[in-house]
């Protein structure tokens, strides 16, 4: 028998959690289907703490036990803009070659650790906002990796991890959509940190993470005055 077989592991869930969109949209969407949910946050070296605190406040507010973990070790791995304020952001994509913001082996570290995590805490759901519509270039939120790491790591534990991706065919228009259909579209709107200078809300409205978000949302607010 394996170790989360004798836990009631199916009704639990570890949210990989930014503060950013994506991922409080896959918090609140964890909450509805779940009976208990946890949060896991990762310092990695990035230019800005702000996310970690938005996200430690709004799991707060969820009554989400939160933890932040620290694995700045990747950023000196690695030369990119997202870890290394010298290093001018990519604002423009460039044809097949994943964009100066793309951090690597981050989500393969991030995911991994999470199910180490959830394996100690008896959880099998792991959940994380990666999304191939709108996947920037970074080829670990394509649904092929987040397949083959799904099986890597249950054969790796000997466990029975799902790895769910809420957001992996919805665009940002979609994702706002989403975020209003979980009632907290005001909340993902004003809260959050998606921007890749560390400027809540709004954001910068200059790096690629503020225009897709912003985009995204112009779509969905322009077709939803129409219904």
């Amino acid at each position: 028998m394996c170790f989360l077989s004798a836990m009631n592991e199916n009704h639990a869930a570890l949210v990989l959690f930014s503060g950013g969109q994506d991922s409080t949209v896959c918090l609140f969407w964890a909450l509805r289907r779940f009976e208990r949910v946890e949060a896991v946050c990762f310092r990695y070296g990035q230019r800005h703490v702000a996310e970690i605190e938005a996200a430690r406040a709004i799991a707060g507010e969820a009554g989400v036990p939160f933890t932040a973990t620290d694995v700045a070790v990747i950023a000196g791995l690695t030369v990119n803009s997202l870890t290394d304020a010298s290093v001018a952001m990519d604002r423009e994509p460039i044809g097949g070659v994943p964009p100066n913001t793309f951090v690597p082996g981050r989500n393969l570290l991030f995911i991994s650790l999470a199910a180490i995590m959830a394996r100690e805490k008896h959880i099998a759901n792991i959940v994380t906002g990666v999304s191939q519509a709108d996947y920037s270039g970074y080829p670990d939120c394509r649904d092929t990796f987040i397949r083959s790491l799904n099986v890597t790591l249950n054969l790796a534990m000997e466990e029975q991890f799902v790895i769910h991706t809420p957001l992996m065919w919805r665009n940002k228009k979609e994702v706002w959509q989403l975020a209003d259909e979980l009632g907290v579209f005001e909340l993902v709107k004003t809260r959050t940190i998606t921007c890749y200078n560390g400027i809540p809300a709004d954001g910068c409205g200059e790096c690629p993470s503020c225009k897709l978000r912003r985009n995204g949302l112009r779509e969905y607010e322009n077709s939803h005055q129409y219904q």
